[in-house]
């Protein structure tokens, strides 16, 4: 290696970056990019440049591909020793590290490889130490078309699953921090081509003692390392790149991974913030991984992620301490898909898109019990031209489909989709005059038929109105074939559907249950068709589509009756306990219709835990009181849950309110680390509005501070619980 005196180069980093991008890439250390203490800088290309604090070294490096085996969990600083680790793996694919600097016995685990893309690391632990515990971030990955395999682990059975919906197989090998210590990404992707399989990745989060300008995650996409303070996106045109060097890596794929979720299934004790983060990249792959138990979303983007593919992922209770949502996006996100996935039990939508720039498709995906603790609706949609097809959309507080109008938000196109178990509209098309938090979260309910061309572009695709029936009662003359009628904007598309389920007899719709066909309306806006597959009883609902707005909101319901009007009694319906998968080799039974109640079950159980004054941990005692719970949880599976957060009164209502929502979530996530799967807990807050009583006492302030434990038994009937005060925590 030659030394170079640094003040005899005048070149800048910037300038050597621009000299020519394809043969520089640049990985500067996690302790540059989040404001500490400057570490070495490393160029890797047909050039290697190393900063120090008064020189400047220069070296040749090479571009040889590696097969590279780890066979140590350890994470030490890179040495000449007996094991090779993570560490030291991806130093010597991205080029830092030096084959010469290494043992014997660890270059016998390097093997050169030849006519092959990029370098692969494979694993070879011990079968009793599989997970590799970090001390510090590890280096970004920078290597071109290298794959970090841990399917390679021996035990690993590519064949099985976790669950009967998707083929996502158990990890073993599983990369996590050291216990104790923050690290605030786990794998940062800077290269074209990356592919990340078979590992369990958790625990990655900057709470306190990391400054960091750019998120955490488990596993981070983004162009060369730093990217830019993330408040330059508000200079920024179209979502440009930060600068002419800011090259998004391409094609990286992430398949088969467990992120946020360690490989037994528990929870973390520390969770991770983000599961995937496409900071900025173009046509990554996020195929088959089962993302959980993140404090905000499973999988965000942010400055774009134009062709994306998200296919086939089970994204499950994530956003219970942050951005709620299972698949957040914004920024630059044309072309991108969202494919045969599992998005349940999040505490927000399952799919929110924010401000947009590009049109999506969503499509054959599962959304379900999601909401579980603010009232969003499951897939909250702002932009143009989105496509949402085909997909399962239930057990939501909130509308099924909500389109929002400020920004404008045209030719969104709603297509055969199923929804159920609703308290709102299937789609909801939101006007711009309604601006409130619930509008914008959940929609703002049924539109007026439009009286105006203003309307056109105050509310969500063009303000298409909505299909009228003819009647709201239809005679069956001829069994088992129904003549249907009605009206709805000229020459549009519309969709009938029969509704299932619980119906409210209060509310005029209900949920778009089975698509039944298609008819188009004539110029004057009439439409009928000929149904031979209703029956008397049935109840039907419609919307309508017309490419250039869109796709409207449902239509009243009209139901079947007999010739004399009238209609048989309407049986009831099986419940369905909660679940967002089916365990391998367990056939789900759906429980029997239950026609007499059976006799109330009397649990000796609290139903509400209290808390510190403006604290939201959870004692000693109250975790002995909340593992009793747990315990009657797991015991009956058709018990569903409340959690409902109180304070005393000596604060702001803002400041209770979310004090409240800090405490029902923390017991949720206890009970979720003791087995009590997320989408059978649904956490809301009152803050000081429900007191215990008028008094002013310490004792009285000390009652006051808790969570109220609400249960509820799918088949309906009554639970009795016992009221208990042994965790009443009072202030000195």
């Amino acid at each position: 290696m030659k030394k170079v005196n640094s003040n005899k180069v005048k070149v800048t980093l910037r300038q050597l970056v621009k000299i020519s991008y394809s043969q520089f890439s640049i990985a500067l250390t996690s302790g540059l990019t989040r404001g500490l203490s400057p570490l070495p800088v490393v160029l890797i290309g047909s050039v290697g440049i190393f900063f120090a604090t008064d020189h400047l070294a220069i070296a040749e490096t090479t571009t040889q591909n590696y097969q590279i085996t780890v066979n140590s969990d350890r994470d030490d600083e890179i040495q000449a020793d007996r094991e090779l680790t993570l560490r030291e793996a991806i130093a010597i694919a991205n080029g830092s590290l030096a084959l010469d600097r290494l043992s014997d016995t660890e270059r016998t685990q390097i093997k050169p490889l030849v006519n092959q893309k990029g370098s692969q690391i494979s694993f070879n632990l011990p079968s009793d130490r599989t997970t590799i515990r970090l001390r510090k971030a590890l280096p970004d990955i920078s290597s071109p078309n290298l794959i970090l395999d841990g399917t390679t682990q021996t035990g690993y059975d590519p064949q099985s699953s976790f669950a009967q919906e998707l083929a996502i197989p158990k990890p073993i090998v599983a990369i996590a921090p050291v216990d104790g210590v923050e690290i605030f990404r786990g794998l940062t992707i800077v290269a074209d081509g990356v592919t990340i399989k078979g590992l369990s990745i958790y625990g990655f989060n900057a709470i306190e003692s990391v400054p960091t300008t750019t998120p955490s995650a488990d596993i981070f996409i983004s162009h060369i390392a730093p990217p830019p303070d993330t408040s330059q996106q508000q200079q920024l045109a179209k979502f440009a790149p930060f600068y002419d060097s800011n090259r998004p890596p391409q094609g990286v794929i992430l398949e088969a991974n467990w992120l946020g979720i360690t490989p037994t299934g528990a929870m973390p004790k520390q969770p991770s913030s983000f599961g995937v983060y496409l900071f900025n990249s173009t046509d990554a792959i996020v195929r088959r991984n089962r993302i959980a138990f993140h404090e905000g979303s499973g999988i965000v983007t942010s400055v774009r992620a134009t062709g994306a593919q998200i296919i086939e992922n089970v994204i499950a209770s994530n956003g219970f301490d942050g951005m709620p949502h299972g698949i957040y996006l914004e920024g630059e996100i044309a072309n991108l898909r969202i494919k045969g996935n599992t998005l349940c039990a999040n505490d927000g939508s399952g799919v929110y898109l924010f401000k947009p720039s590009g049109a999506i498709t969503i499509e054959d995906n599962r959304i379900l019990f999601n909401d579980r603790s603010t009232r969003y609706a499951a897939i909250y949609l702002m932009g143009n031209d989105h496509q949402v097809t085909n997909n399962q959309i239930r057990n939501q507080n909130g509308a099924g489909i909500a389109i929002a109008a400020f920004p404008k938000s045209d030719r969104n196109l709603i297509r055969k989709n199923t929804f159920s178990a609703l308290t709102g509209l299937s789609i909801d098309l939101i006007a711009q005059r309604h601006v409130s938090d619930r509008d914008f979260m959940t929609g703002d309910g049924v539109n007026l038929p439009r009286d105006s061309n203003f309307r056109r572009v105050d509310t969500a695709n063009g303000a298409i109105n909505a299909p009228k029936f003819l009647a709201n009662a239809f005679p069956m003359f001829t069994p088992n074939l129904v003549n249907i009628d009605g009206t709805a904007d000229p020459d549009t598309e519309v969709d009938i559907y029969r509704v299932t389920g619980k119906i409210n007899p209060n509310l005029p719709y209900g949920a778009l249950s089975e698509y039944l066909t298609t008819v188009k309306t004539d110029a004057d806006g009439k439409f009928g068709v000929s149904l031979p597959e209703l029956k008397v009883g049935d109840v039907i609902s419609a919307i309508a589509t017309d490419p250039q707005y869109g796709t409207s909101e449902p239509a009243f319901n009209a139901q079947i009756v007999n010739p004399d009007l009238s209609v048989p009694a309407i049986a009831n319906t099986a419940s369905t306990i909660p679940a967002c998968t089916t365990p391998p080799q367990v056939v789900q039974v759906p429980p029997p219709v239950v026609q007499v109640p059976p006799d109330p079950i009397v649990l000796s159980v609290p139903r509400q835990v209290h808390f510190a004054l403006d604290r939201d941990e959870i004692s000693p005692k109250t975790a002995q009181i909340l593992n009793r719970i747990a315990a009657v949880l797991k015991q009956y599976p058709t018990i569903m849950i409340t959690l409902q957060g109180h304070t005393d009164p000596r604060a702001s209502g803002a400041y209770n309110l979310e004090l409240g929502f800090r405490r029902s979530r923390s017991v949720r996530n206890y009970l979720m680390r003791q087995g009590v799967a997320s989408e059978r807990m649904t956490v809301r807050s009152l803050g000081e509005i429900q007191r215990t009583s008028q008094n002013n006492q310490v004792i009285d302030y000390a009652r006051d501070r808790r969570v109220e434990i609400e249960f509820a038994d799918v088949r309906d009937v009554e639970i009795r619980f016992e009221v208990q005060q042994e965790d009443l925590q009072l202030e000195e």
